[in-house]
């Protein structure tokens, strides 16, 4: 079980992976942890009631780590605190992720979902663009 404390100018948000069903994401999203990748960037896109997205170390919505990974699409459906990947189509994720605010069920099966918020969902909630990441740390 791969559980991470994602720490925001908001509060905190407590995360699990779900490597049996995106086992490259959770990979890379774990490498660029190490890294502290995540660390200092903004909330570049928040639509309420829907979903809000970081990491993108320009903060533009157009920039990722400098690498692409395959596409790990699943049946799991996008209901509120799942973790997705942002794309600009097949095999392009990143460093890009997003949170659901609540269900959409047209994103089931279009995106690589990799984890879920296990608490915090009132901070994910509380989340404005360009509130910032300060740091995401393993929990062990």
């Amino acid at each position: 079980m791969k559980q991470f404390l994602v720490k925001t100018n908001k509060g905190e948000i407590k995360i699990e992976l779900m490597p049996e069903i995106a086992p490259i994401t959770v990979g890379s999203f774990t490498k660029l942890v190490n890294e502290k990748f995540f660390d200092n960037i903004i909330f570049h896109r928040v639509v309420p009631n829907f979903v809000i997205q970081t990491g993108d170390p320009s903060g533009t919505g157009w920039r990722g780590p400098g690498y692409d990974i395959i596409s790990e699409t699943s049946t799991f459906p996008y209901k509120e605190g799942m973790i997705g990947m942002a794309s600009a189509g097949k095999d392009t994720e990143g460093s890009q992720w997003f949170i659901m605010h609540s269900y959409y069920p047209h994103l089931n099966g279009k995106y690589s979902l990799f984890g879920k918020v296990i608490s915090g969902m009132d901070t994910v909630n509380n989340i404005d663009q360009d509130d910032k990441i300060i740091s995401i740390t393993p929990i062990r």
